[in-house]
């Protein structure tokens, strides 16, 4: 059973002892090999293991029973990708270790990712925040420097000591004159591992393939340098007030972005786990009704790059299908439409070869439009967990088809030609991202037209 205690959830001594999932994550950036033998990452593994002697103290966890994880952990001949996908799904806490190097890692991006997918779900299903990423320092990094999911953190560094905040734990850890520091740090470190692990119980996950996990940190061939980057979700929905005849009103609240299609699976509106996953990739989301969105006029240069959700029932309205086929009949090829889809919800289960051929009718560019996973997208998504899985896909679509219709800032050219980079206008502007020249092959495989 559980115990209450300050309206926090704490979990019984038998339960613990009878859980012996990992504690926590330990995610770090590996250093380079330099002049010499010595393993640059001994530091890092002297650490895992202060912190997993904290944490077998702190807790009844029986012997044998694993307190942390550490890559350095597999062996030999092991599936890399699949025990990091399986043990990302299963422990309970994740502790980035924060450095310069770390944020400039693709795999410390996904293993961030793969873990944030585990509270994205939970929080939707249940309308409960919960929270299980524990950050340390490593090396002091300037926030200007942080990506939008670690600048998004409600974490005081400073309850582990001044002299943790300037120099982090390598600077402790290296310095025999800041030994106390040191063990004070850990020593805090692992009783809020042990705490946020009692307390924030999200559930084991199914394993993310890490191999083609996003990052965290964005895609350098989205423009990710720079911070978060602009993206939005505009929803096309019914509302409880202008239902179809017979239409369930469980699924929908007083305005377009309460729309739940995943009800009673989900207890949270569709738009704001949308918001959350676009968040969870480097993305600053904003979230619009296309009621209150439509009527731009054709032509219009993108201002940020857009995903569309879109629920067939909102077809039934004439007004609103009307509005939807202008869109359509517009190039927007920075708009990718998805389009969610209850496997479980029996009335539109029975209307689903009807409404179906209305959206097709409706919206024929959108239908078509990309690669075949956006596609896929278009034609329907039938479960939450599925929602998760191909959101990132079309979000990444989305940003690059921006990049490449953005209006562009020509420079001033001197006697000896340009005197400046070309870069984007807009609020894409700040990624300094210059998209690359798309060679026949890749304009083939990214048409607008969808012809992938």
């Amino acid at each position: 059973m559980l115990t209450q205690d300050g309206g926090r959830v704490h979990a019984t001594t038998q339960q613990r002892a009878a859980d012996h999932r990992p504690y926590f994550f330990l995610s770090y950036a590996h250093t380079p090999g330099y002049g010499g033998g010595t393993d640059p990452d001994m530091w890092v593994e002297r650490l895992f293991q202060d912190l997993c002697g904290h944490v077998m103290a702190m807790t009844d966890l029986p012997a044998g029973a694993p307190a942390g994880f550490i890559d350095r952990e597999i062996r030999s001949g092991e599936g890399w990708s699949e025990r990091l996908g399986e043990v990302l799904a299963t422990c309970r806490v994740f502790v980035p270790l924060f450095s310069p190097r770390y944020f400039a890692s693709e795999m410390c991006g996904k293993e961030w990712y793969a873990f944030a997918q585990r509270a994205i779900h939970y929080r939707a299903r249940s309308n409960q925040p919960a929270e299980a990423i524990v950050p340390a320092l490593w090396v002091p990094v300037p926030p200007s420097q942080l990506p939008g999911p670690a600048e998004r953190l409600q974490f005081n560094h400073r309850d582990f000591g001044d002299r943790y905040v300037s120099d982090g734990l390598y600077g402790l850890i290296k310095l025999k004159l800041f030994n106390e520091e040191y063990e004070r740090a850990v020593y805090e470190l692992a009783k809020r591992i042990v705490s946020v692990a009692d307390t924030v119980r999200i559930g084991t996950g199914r394993p993310v393939d890490y191999r083609l996990a996003p990052s965290a940190f964005g895609s350098p061939s989205s423009g990710a340098a720079g911070g978060p980057r602009p993206m939005q979700v505009t929803i096309a929905a019914a509302t409880r007030h202008d239902l179809p005849e017979g239409r369930n009103a469980d699924y929908y609240g007083d305005n377009p972005q309460d729309w739940n299609p995943y009800h009673p699976d989900a207890a949270r509106p569709l738009a704001y786990v949308a918001e959350d996953l676009v968040r969870s990739l480097n993305y600053q989301a904003t979230i619009a009704s296309f009621d209150e969105e439509a009527g731009l006029p054709v032509g219009k240069q993108p201002t940020t790059p857009e995903i569309l959700l879109v629920d067939r029932w909102a077809l039934q309205d004439e007004d609103r299908c009307r509005r939807l086929a202008a869109f359509d009949a517009e190039h927007r090829p920075w708009v990718t439409m998805v389009v969610p889809w209850n496997r479980d919800d029996h009335e539109s289960r029975a209307a689903e070869a009807e409404l179906a051929a209305k959206l097709e009718q409706t919206m024929p560019t959108k239908m078509r439009q990309g690669r075949a996973y956006c596609r896929a997208a278009a034609k329907g998504v039938p479960s939450m967990e599925a929602f998760g899985q191909i959101l990132p896909q079309v979000v990444e679509v989305a940003a690059q088809q921006y990049l490449r219709h953005a209006a562009v800032y020509l420079p001033a050219t001197g006697g000896g030609g340009p005197t400046e980079r070309t870069r984007l206008m807009g609020p894409m502007a700040q990624t300094q991202y210059i998209p690359r020249t798309h060679d026949a092959a890749t304009d083939a495989e990214d048409t607008d037209d969808g012809q992938s």
